[in-house]
């Protein structure tokens, strides 16, 4: 373990250790939430909704596709951290090429269904006649020949964390979205003839998913003294045990996101039933609200494997300590971004577009939905602990519970009852009963499995 930042798992002031762990996520994060919201802002410089709205209806499958990620990369990472805390690192070694095997053949098998089946998935997404053709340029690069790389990017990004290289998992995935930036208006204004900015998009984004992937694949060859990622190993796979740990972590991260990813498609086929214009307006919503989102998914990511080894090695005191440390700062942060958006809900909205009812739906849209950042970060945070603590079942019991049996659900009531207002308040409605809901799940763990080892706890 003398090689794998033991100063950071066990040593350094909690504070510190977060920071040095989340920080780069959180960069990448934010890299990764610009890239994304270029498409958005080149295909607005076009003042095209339809382009804006084509492209927007392809985020829950590109969502989906990390989520695929998540299945061997969320629970591998996480348990290669549990094993370290233990010394196990041969059995650390077998999990990380399991995790990257599986995931490239999940992936394979998930873009060539996106290519048989593309006419009814765009009509399931709300794709019309205005928006199908560039839904279907956007989905075909990104997702049919992007898919794989932009998979293998995200597990290596999850294996590299979970051994304490949070930079090069946060330089990886910022190089991508650089990348990105940069060849978007090349490939949609230079390259590409007018009327097909949605393929240049989409070509873009693929070849910068690709760039991230060869970064990732040669900067882990080339890392000395790493015992433990690998893409290939002939000692044989992983124990039973550890099969099972990883897809009891990674099936209720990979359900999660899938459940989000339908929250998103309720959304935006409610939307579309009103009118083109008002489907455009949140579909810049849901990007633009990623920002302080993403900060705190980059910190839950960073906390992980600090929560895993630390409860796996039994120093509980420090993991906790994590824990509360990354919520409180998460809340913070959260609670700064609703004034941030209170004030310049409009003016963050003009810079992607200037249709003035594509702005005006928009700004009252995105004030709404900002009401709940707060909460959403309160909901999510504990999921990931739970994942870092290997208690898959209680993270996949607060995942459908938060969109399955509220999230979803309350689009449809408020839609029915408040219309497409109605639509954008149910997210904060949802997420207040959320955070209760799981306030208790996590006093409960706690007082039966950690409060039980005071000395641990104190």
């Amino acid at each position: 373990m003398a090689d794998i930042n033991r100063d950071v798992f066990e040593t350094l002031p909690v504070p510190q250790a977060v920071r040095r762990m989340a920080l780069p996520t959180i960069f990448s994060q934010l890299i990764v939430l610009i890239y994304n919201m270029a498409d958005t802002f080149y295909l607005g410089r076009t003042n095209n909704p339809y382009m804006v709205a084509g492209a927007a209806l392809i985020l829950p499958v590109f969502n989906i596709t990390i989520s695929l990620a998540g299945l061997t990369g969320a629970g591998g990472g996480a348990l290669i951290s549990r094993l370290l805390g233990v010394s196990k690192v041969d059995e650390a070694r077998k999990v990380s090429a399991f995790s990257f095997q599986v995931a490239i053949a999940i992936t394979a098998c998930f873009s060539i269904g996106a290519l048989l089946f593309m006419k009814p998935l765009l009509g399931l997404l709300g794709a019309s006649g205005n928006t199908f053709t560039y839904a279907r340029q956007y989905v075909t690069c990104v997702i049919v020949l992007g898919g794989i790389p932009t998979v293998i990017a995200n597990v290596m990004s999850y294996m590299c964390r979970s051994i304490g290289e949070s930079r090069t998992s946060g330089f990886g995935m910022a190089l991508g979205g650089i990348v990105n930036i940069i060849l978007d208006p090349i490939f949609m204004f230079l390259i590409m003839k007018p009327g097909n900015e949605v393929l240049g998009a989409g070509i873009a984004t693929m070849l910068s998913n690709c760039i991230a992937c060869t970064f990732f694949i040669t900067r882990v060859r080339r890392m000395k003294n790493n015992p433990v990622i690998r893409f290939y190993t002939n000692e044989g796979r992983p124990s039973g045990e550890s099969i099972r740990s990883i897809f009891n972590v990674g099936v209720p991260s990979a359900v999660g996101t899938l459940l989000f990813d339908i929250d998103y498609v309720v959304i935006d086929k409610l939307m579309a039933g009103y009118t083109d214009i008002a489907l455009a307006a949140i579909g810049l919503v849901l990007k633009v609200e990623r920002l302080p989102l993403n900060i705190g998914v980059g910190m839950s990511l960073g906390m992980v494997p600090l929560v895993a080894y630390n409860y796996s090695s039994g120093n509980h005191k420090r993991m906790i300590d994590v824990l509360r440390f990354t919520l409180t700062v998460g809340a913070l942060i959260g609670v700064a971004s609703v004034v941030m958006y209170q004030f310049f809900a409009g003016d963050i909205l003009r810079f992607f577009i200037s249709d003035a009812e594509t702005v005006r739906l928009g700004t009252a849209f995105l004030k709404a939905r900002s009401i709940a950042t707060p909460l959403m970060f309160l909901s999510f945070c504990p999921v990931f602990a739970f994942q870092g603590l290997g208690e898959g079942n209680t993270a996949l019991f607060l995942a459908v519970a938060r969109w399955a049996g509220l999230n979803i659900p309350m689009l449809f009531i408020l839609n029915h009852f408040f219309g497409m207002y109605g639509i954008v308040w149910a997210q904060a409605t949802a997420d207040t009963l959320t955070v209760i809901l799981t306030a208790i799940v996590a006093y409960r763990f706690y007082k039966s499995k950690l409060r039980s080892k005071p000395e641990e706890c104190n």
